[in-house]
């Protein structure tokens, strides 16, 4: 089933689109947080995100601009504001298409499936998250570095995936605890620790050392200058 995220601040529109998307078998969510739309949108996994440009917090461009830093799923802005400044600028921020408010639904459906069938023939368009040197697989839980495919257990790819969706910046061990085993209190805090000593020796197998950087206090981060031997 296609996985539409919708980040529209006007719960009227919102839920109308939502609505009409399941019409058409489509799995449609509406962003639950404006000052974390780009990790709620990755987390959900969509198949194409629908962007209001004027938004509480920052506007579309911005997040835009951020959830193309980490994937290149088919991003469509709907917005009143269609001047060409606009548009032009949102083609320039990684936008697919920009459809003007008011708009028709059939119309919006249409786009979308078209977008689709395009991004379709190019399967590595919306599957793929690229950081520092690795490359992950969301559909086949594996890994790339250069040449070389890495297996990966599903713990395994559920803390790189944690990881490699917000790069630069330092993740938590309970936010990765919580990611994969959520309220289960008997996880001893050590699995976190083999799992990614794991991950670290495939990497650093593959010829990339010092991808995934321990923080002391902090928790882990990539993003950062890794070294290649």
């Amino acid at each position: 089933m296609v996985k539409v995220f919708i980040v529209e601040d006007d719960d009227v529109i919102a839920k109308m689109i939502e609505k009409h998307l399941s019409s058409w078998q489509m799995e449609a969510k509406i962003v639950e947080d404006f000052h974390n739309v780009t990790e709620e949108a990755l987390n959900y996994g969509p198949d194409i995100i629908l962007m209001d440009l004027k938004l509480p917090v920052c506007n579309g461009f911005f997040w835009c601009s951020e959830i193309r830093k980490t994937s290149n799923v088919p991003i469509v802005f709907l917005s009143s504001a269609d001047d060409n400044m606009n548009i032009v600028m949102a083609m320039n921020m990684g936008a697919d298409d920009f459809i003007s408010k008011p708009f028709d639904l059939q119309v919006l459906t249409a786009k979308i499936q078209a977008i689709l069938r395009r991004s379709s023939a190019h399967p590595e368009t919306a599957h793929f998250l690229s950081c520092g040197g690795v490359k992950l697989n969301l559909d086949d839980t594996t890994a790339m570095v250069g040449d070389e495919k890495l297996e990966l257990t599903k713990n395994e790819f559920l803390i790189l995936k944690t990881l490699m969706e917000s790069p630069g910046k330092v993740i938590s061990r309970e936010t990765i605890m919580e990611r994969l085993w959520g309220d289960e209190e008997f996880v001893d805090d050590n699995t976190l620790t083999v799992n990614v000593t794991r991950i670290r020796k495939k990497i650093e197998n593959a010829g990339l050392n010092n991808y995934i950087v321990t923080k002391r206090g902090m928790g882990y981060i990539v993003g950062e200058e890794a070294i290649s031997e």
